[in-house]
């Protein structure tokens, strides 16, 4: 049985990076060092996941426990997801919960700590930042994404590529897309429309086996893996 820390209780969502253990921060390692226990989503209890995979290469000795967060079953495998960390912080556990990407940034970690608030108010719950796909995809490829007083858009497609038709009106704003790859080919359609194709970029599954950087002009034939990441700089790079 995991003992209580002598640090005090809490729940810390931890961003281990877009996929390259390389990438995840010196914070990030020693927070999942000291943590009493090291939680990491999966598909199933006999799957390893993106973000445990990241910590197994980065952190071996380190004890991973599985939470399941099963397709179609959200609000279940969120409550049960949460059910563990409150037993975790009742025993006076610290609790780190990996993450790909930035905990704060589309993450799994925020509807479970939102959770984890409704049932212990009281709860200390923290997180430590992580590098996030498209800074990655910024830097494999070269593209700058913001300068002087441009913006940025980040959106996700998961409900189809129209999520991009008010994004890419700005020309002074840059757009990054998450979760699209298997709308890639309509997303380029769009683009092209918008003028905005050339010196857009796609990135799949970044650090990880079959590993992509190319233009999206490039990739527009067929679709992409979920991991997928699109940047459209603005107008005139």
């Amino acid at each position: 049985m995991t003992q209580p820390s002598v640090r005090g209780a809490a729940l810390i969502g931890v961003g281990v990076g877009p996929g390259d253990p390389e990438l995840l921060t010196v914070r990030a390692a020693r927070v999942i060092r000291e943590a009493d226990r090291v939680l990491a989503p999966s598909s199933a209890v006999d799957a390893v996941g993106r973000a445990e995979s990241i910590v197994r290469q980065a952190c071996p000795a380190v004890r991973i426990e599985r939470l399941v967060f099963a397709m179609g079953e959200a609000s279940g495998s969120i409550d049960a997801a949460a059910a563990v960390a409150v037993d975790g912080l009742d025993a006076g556990q610290r609790l780190a919960f990996v993450t790909l990407g930035d905990p704060n940034v589309y993450s799994t970690f925020s509807s479970v700590a939102a959770r984890v608030r409704e049932l212990r108010p009281d709860a200390v719950v923290e997180t430590v930042p992580g590098i996030m796909a498209f800074q990655e995809l910024a830097s494999r490829s070269g593209t700058v994404v913001l300068q002087n007083t441009e913006r940025l858009a980040l959106i996700t497609a998961l409900d189809g590529p129209d999520a991009l038709d008010g994004a890419l009106d700005d020309p002074n704003q840059a757009v990054v897309v998450y979760k699209g790859g298997r709308h890639l080919p309509a997303m380029a359609t769009r683009l092209a429309a918008a003028g905005r194709l050339d010196g857009a970029v796609f990135g799949e599954l970044l650090g990880l086996p079959g590993e992509r950087v190319t233009p999206v002009a490039d990739a527009a034939e067929g679709p992409a893996a979920y991991l997928a990441t699109v940047i459209v700089p603005p107008v005139g790079r």
